[in-house]
C-alpha cells in the first residue's frame, strides 16, 4: 500500500529510531514543517544518493528547539520507517515543497542472539583499535540501525543498509564490513607505532645460530 509524505530531500541516510537535529532556513522547508507540526504528520526525508531518490525515511518532529526572529528553526526529529520512493512531485500542488507517494518496507526481526554476539564483539573490536573505548558503549540488545553510523561505513554502504528489510541480513553486511576494516586499522596502528620508535634505542635480542 502507498502513501502520501510531503518530502525533504538531503545527502544522508537516517535510521530508524535516530534523533536527528535539523536547521530549517529554506521558506519551502518553513512551510512543510510548520504544516506536518499543525497536521501531527510525519515527513519523509528521501536521501539523495548518485544524484537519484530512490530510499529514505520518514520522520516525526519531536520539539522546536529555537525559533528566531526572521523564521528560521533549529528542531529535534526522530526517524520512523524505511521507505521507497514510488512518485514524487516537486514542488506538490500549491505548495512550495515537494511530496510523493511512498511504500513503507518491512523492518523483519529474524536475528540470531548469536550473530548478534558476533557482530557486537566485532564492533567492540573495532572501537578496541581506535581506541575509542570509553566513548561509545555497545549495549548487548542493540540492533544494526543503533550503530549505522558508528562502524565507518561509507554514506553509499549506509544506503544499502537501509534497503535491507531483514536484521539477519544487515547484520552479515557489517560483519563482513569489520572482518575487512579491523585488519586493516590494526595495520595502520602498526605502522604508526612502527613510525613513532623509529631512531629510539631499542633492545634487540641476538639470533642464536
Amino acid at each position: 500500500m502507498e502513501n502520501y509524505l510531503p518530502l525533504f530531500p538531503l545527502n544522508l541516510v537516517a535510521f530508524p529510531g535516530e534523533n536527528l537535529n535539523l536547521h530549517i532556513f529554506e521558506e519551502r522547508y518553513k512551510q512543510l514543517i510548520g504544516e506536518c507540526q499543525e497536521n501531527e504528520q510525519p515527513f519523509g526525508i528521501p536521501a539523495y544518493i548518485d544524484k537519484k531518490l530512490e530510499y529514505g525515511t520518514e520522520v516525526y518532529v519531536k520539539k522546536i528547539v529555537k525559533q528566531y526572529d526572521d523564521g528560521r528553526l533549529d528542531i529535534t526529529t526522530q526517524a520512523g520507517r524505511v521507505f521507497k520512493v514510488m512518485s514524487f512531485m516537486n514542488p506538490v500542488g500549491g505548495k512550495l515543497y515537494a511530496g510523493g507517494d511512498v511504500y513503507f518496507l518491512d523492518n523483519i526481526r529474524d536475528d540470531s542472539p548469536e550473530t548478534r554476539l558476533e557482530m557486537i564483539s566485532l564492533i567492540r573490536d573495532l572501537y578496541n583499535v581506535m581506541n575509542i573505548v570509553k566513548r561509545v558503549e555497545v549495549d548487548d540488545d542493540i540492533i544494526t540501525f543503533d550503530v549505522g553510523h558508528r562502524i565507518g561505513l561509507s554514506i553509499e554502504e549506509e544506503y544499502k543498509l537501509i534497503q535491507l528489510e531483514r536484521e539477519s541480513q544487515r547484520q552479515e553486511m557489517i560483519i563482513r564490513h569489520l572482518e575487512k576494516t579491523i585488519p586493516t586499522l590494526r595495520e595502520v596502528e602498526r605502522a604508526k607505532e612502527r613510525i613513532r620508535m623509529n631512531g629510539h634505542f631499542r633492545h634487540f635480542d641476538p639470533l642464536d645460530f
